[in-house]
């Protein structure tokens, strides 16, 4: 398959229409082995890279990757393993956690806003402003801790955050940011496997914390919020792209796919020096020959 019509099929193109339960968890697109998918991520690692370079060169553009998902979907691992060939320098990740005091002090984009990414680098979200409509959404206690003005506070307040994160998200596309969106789709079954292994693995105890149990409690009310989050927020300037991540290796190749296909669209090239350039590098060029 064609990386094309790839991130087509994962590519949300019209949310309106999105349902959660149309997308299977386990899907691989027909690809049958983890070998046969890590040769297909070794050049996809070495196409990125390749990419990266000249988006850095050209100096134009930025890529924001927004990637969301429960948790143990692999989030830190994709990232890992798909960044791998990228230059360090090119290329920046921001974890976010829980808001804390100064966060709870701005409106709810303003700690993202400080860390979106230069002109010719790729930025990646571990977790966004997203959270602001699903974990908050999920537990509306957590709405009480941010002062907003109790008359601000309606039953409106899910679809004002929407249009204001779409808005947001077109200012950035109209300003040279592409944001790539990416929900890593795990199933129940799955996270339960990956947790059991983290507390059966000694070296994976410390990944492991007593609220992920608690938070699987609440696992039908997340697949609401994402399933909302998705159809009113997935537009045609930053569409969500829905990664089955029940197989690690198929997410890894899926989403090094969609972030390729992402810097294809750009039409990247290497600068071209104009004359007064050209003349500097033939000057320079005489004169490293005389030492010779």
């Amino acid at each position: 398959m064609k990386t094309r019509e790839f991130v087509n099929s994962i590519r949300i193109a019209e949310g309106n229409r999105f349902r959660l339960k149309d997308f299977d968890p386990a899907e691989t697109l027909g690809l049958k082995s983890k070998e046969h998918a890590q040769e297909s991520l070794d050049r996809g690692i070495a196409r990125l890279s390749e990419r990266q370079e000249m988006l850095y060169a050209q100096d134009r553009w930025a890529i924001l990757v927004v990637l969301q998902a429960m948790d143990a979907a692999g989030k830190d691992s994709t990232i890992k393993h798909v960044m791998s060939g990228v230059n360090p320098q090119g290329c920046s990740v921001t974890s976010f956690k829980a808001p804390g005091p100064e966060d709870l002090d701005h409106n709810f984009m303003w700690r993202s806003q400080r860390f979106l990414p230069e002109r010719g680098k790729i930025g990646i979200f571990n977790r966004s402003y997203y959270e602001e409509v699903l974990v908050v959404r999920v537990h509306p206690e957590l709405l009480a801790r941010e002062k907003m003005p109790a008359q601000l506070v309606t039953g409106k307040i899910w679809q004002e955050r929407f249009e204001d994160i779409n808005a947001y998200e077109r200012h950035l596309s109209r300003n040279g940011v592409l944001v790539v969106k990416l929900f890593l789709h795990l199933s129940k079954k799955e996270q339960q496997k990956r947790f059991l292994d983290r507390l059966d693995t000694p070296e994976k105890n410390w990944k492991f914390s007593e609220n992920d149990v608690l938070e699987r409690r609440h696992w039908g009310e997340y697949m609401n919020a994402y399933e909302e989050m998705i159809r009113n927020t997935s537009t045609k300037h930053a569409p969500w792209h829905v990664i089955p991540a029940d197989h690690k290796w198929f997410a890894r190749l899926a989403v090094a796919e969609v972030l390729i296909h992402a810097l294809d669209s750009l039409d990247l090239s290497f600068p071209k020096v104009d004359a007064d350039k050209e003349k500097e590098l033939k000057n320079a060029r005489r004169a490293l020959k005389r030492e010779l």
